[in-house]
């Protein structure tokens, strides 16, 4: 059962996302990928918002550009973590969609990540953390990872 959800406003985000998914994959993270847009289709993200957790989601990975409104619409929807990744899709190169996200108001969190290749990795990385604290084998994978990572500075 995924326990991440990857929620991109387009088809074409995908492969802003693949490093999302790669790493996901290599922790032995579970997680579904979904096409929804907040603007084309509110409803969808309403309902999918609000039947994440019983469906046994445990993190959203959010990815938009331009206005970037998807990872604040489902975290409006759900308690859940909601990470929000910003995507480089307009002439700004991903400023507009970082202070979209970023920029949430006081109760409604969205864990916002770097626009780019970093920020996407990153994303799988803090869902990772939110779930090692209750899955030992994703905490331990995660915690190889990053003895690997230390090893490289070495």
């Amino acid at each position: 059962m995924p326990l991440v959800a990857i929620v991109m406003g387009s088809k074409s985000d995908t492969e802003a996302l693949q490093p999302t998914l790669d790493t996901l994959t290599q922790l032995g993270i579970d997680y579904e990928v979904n096409v929804i847009s907040a603007h084309r289709n509110p409803e969808k993200a309403k309902q999918y918002g609000l039947a994440a957790q019983s469906r046994g989601i445990e993190v959203i990975i959010a990815a938009a550009g331009g206005a970037a409104h998807l990872p604040g619409v489902l975290a409006s929807w759900t308690t859940l973590p909601v990470i929000g990744v910003p995507l480089a899709t307009s002439e700004l190169k991903g400023i507009d969609a970082l202070y979209s996200i970023v920029q949430m108001p006081a109760g409604i969190p969205v864990a916002t990540v770097a626009i780019g290749t970093a920020g996407a990795k990153n994303a799988a990385y803090l869902a990772a953390e939110i779930l090692g604290l209750k899955y030992d084998k994703i905490r331990e994978a995660y915690k190889e990872y990053r003895s690997e990572l230390q090893g490289d500075n070495k």
